[in-house]
C-alpha cells in the first residue's frame, strides 16, 4: 500500500516570505520517507473545510516545479486539476514539462472541477456540469493526441487545433499516467476505465459500491481492470504525537483490503516535518507490508 502526501494548506506560521523554505523542508522529508506521491490542490482561493477564501493558495503548477526540484523519487501531481482553469494545450505542455524536468516523475490529476466562487472571481467560465463533463472527456482525448505519435490537427465541439506538436515529448511512456478524480458514477468513473491509469475517490462509505462501478465500466469498454491504480483520497491523521498511528494504519488495511494501491491526503500539523519523519518509521513500513 502506498501513500501520498497532499499538500492543501500554505497558511504557515512563518508567512509568506517563509513559505518557500518551508515548503521545500517538507517536500524533502516526504520523499526521503517514503511516499510516494507528492502532490497539491490546484485551486485559486482556499476551499471550504481547509480554510476561509482569503487564506495563502499557491498556483498548482508553479509549485509543482518547485517540488521537483527538492524530491528525487515522489511522482509529482495535483490533487485534482479541474478542467476550466487551462486550455488542454497548456495542460499538456506543463505536464510534460514537469515530466521532463523531474525526470520521468508526473502524473495529470484531472477532473471537471466545481468551484464556482474562485472561477467567476476571477472570471473564468463556469459552464454547467454537463458541458464541464464534455470538456473533460475532450481534454482527454486532445492530451492523449498530443502525447501520441505526430502533430495532426484536433477538432471536437469545443476545441479547434491545428497542429499538437509537443516537443520536447515526456519522458515517461507511453506517456505521464491519468489519474481522473472523483466518483461520478456514470461519466468519472467511465471516463476512468476508457482514458484513465489511475482513479481517485473519496474514502466515504460507498466507497467499495464505486470500485464495484468502476469494475463494471471496465469490463463494457474492454480494459483490464487490474491495469488500473486505485487510489484513495484519505486524510493521513496520526494525530500530533503520534497516538492515532494505529487508526490509521487499520484505515490503510482496510482500503488495500478493497482493492485500493494508494492512499493520497493531507497531514494533519504539516508543515511540522517531525510528523512525517513519524511516517518514515511508523507507518509506511508497516503499509508497504500489506501488498
Amino acid at each position: 500500500m502506498k501513500l501520498g502526501l497532499q499538500i492543501p494548506n500554505f497558511t504557515w506560521a512563518g508567512g509568506p516570505a517563509k513559505l518557500g523554505s518551508d515548503l521545500a523542508a517538507v517536500a524533502r522529508t516526504a520523499d526521503q520517507a517514503g511516499f510516494d506521491y507528492v502532490g497539491v490542490m490546484d485551486h485559486f482561493f482556499q476551499i471550504r473545510g481547509v480554510g476561509p477564501s482569503e487564506n495563502d493558495m499557491l498556483e498548482a503548477y508553479t509549485t509543482l516545479g518547485f517540488l521537483a526540484a527538492h524530491t528525487e523519487r515522489a511522482k509529482l501531481l495535483t490533487v485534482i486539476t479541474g478542467v476550466l482553469y487551462r486550455h488542454p494545450g497548456l495542460l499538456a505542455k506543463a505536464i510534460t514539462t514537469l515530466d521532463v524536468l523531474s525526470g520521468g516523475r508526473a502524473v495529470l490529476g484531472i477532473g471537471a472541477g466545481w468551484n464556482e466562487e474562485e472561477s467567476k472571481g476571477l472570471g473564468f467560465p463556469f459552464p454547467p456540469t454537463a458541458e464541464r463533463f464534455e470538456l473533460l472527456e475532450e481534454n482527454l482525448q486532445y492530451i492523449l493526441q498530443m502525447w501520441g505519435d505526430g502533430d495532426a490537427a484536433f477538432s471536437s465541439k469545443h476545441f479547434d487545433a491545428e497542429r499538437l506538436l509537443n516537443s520536447p515529448q515526456a519522458l515517461s511512456r507511453p506517456h505521464p499516467p491519468i489519474m481522473i478524480g472523483g466518483g461520478g458514477e456514470k461519466k468519472t468513473l467511465r471516463f476512468v476505465a476508457k482514458y484513465g491509469d489511475a482513479c481517485n475517490i473519496f474514502n466515504t462509505p460507498d466507497v467499495e459500491h464505486k470500485l464495484d462501478v468502476l469494475k463494471q465500466h471496465c469490463e463494457n469498454e474492454g480494459r483490464d481492470y487490474n491495469e488500473i491504480t486505485k487510489t484513495a483520497y484519505h486524510t493521513l491523521d496520526i494525530g500530533e504525537k503520534g497516538e492515532k498511528t494505529g487508526e490509521l494504519l487499520a484505515d490503510l488495511e482496510r482500503l488495500h483490503t478493497l482493492g485500493f494501491d494508494a492512499a493520497i491526503g493531507s497531514v494533519p500539523g504539516v508543515p511540522d516535518v517531525s510528523l512525517l519523519e513519524k511516517f518514515a518509521t511508523d507507518v509506511i513500513p508497516a503499509a508497504e507490508k500489506l501488498g
